[in-house]
């Protein structure tokens, strides 16, 4: 399962701005995530927790905006939305010729913090 690699490098660099931030705690992470990005959302939503226990991120929302699959259709100059099972071919005219606008996203969108005021922060 290489959603636990996955959310081990997610809580990373959730760590690494937390820390720059001068968070205590993290209470959300919003991540978006492209249907063709090859990730089990399941897995994930099961590993994250694993990953950020002992961290600032121990308990934090895992909020997960999906990203469809948009194509630019050089046959028809135009962009489409490509639907599961996800042909790649053209949904109006069937053509192949196609170039991936977006659905391959995993990235950190925002992660919300509490933060320090009075004390030492993360270390």
């Amino acid at each position: 399962m290489h959603e636990l690699s996955i959310a081990y490098n997610l809580v990373e660099i959730v760590e690494e701005a937390a820390r720059a931030a001068g968070a205590i705690r993290v209470t959300r992470v919003r991540l978006r995530l492209g249907d063709l990005a090859g990730v089990v959302e399941d897995a994930l939503r099961f590993s994250f927790p694993v990953a950020a226990q002992g961290t600032p991120a121990e308990g934090a929302e895992l909020a997960i905006e999906h990203v469809p699959v948009r194509v630019f259709c050089r046959q028809c100059n135009a962009e489409r939305m490509l639907k599961p099972p996800f042909v790649y071919r053209c949904p109006e005219c069937g053509a192949s010729h196609l170039q991936l606008l977006q659905g391959r996203e995993l990235q950190v969108e925002s992660i919300e913090i509490e933060e320090n005021h009075n004390e030492t922060a993360y270390p």
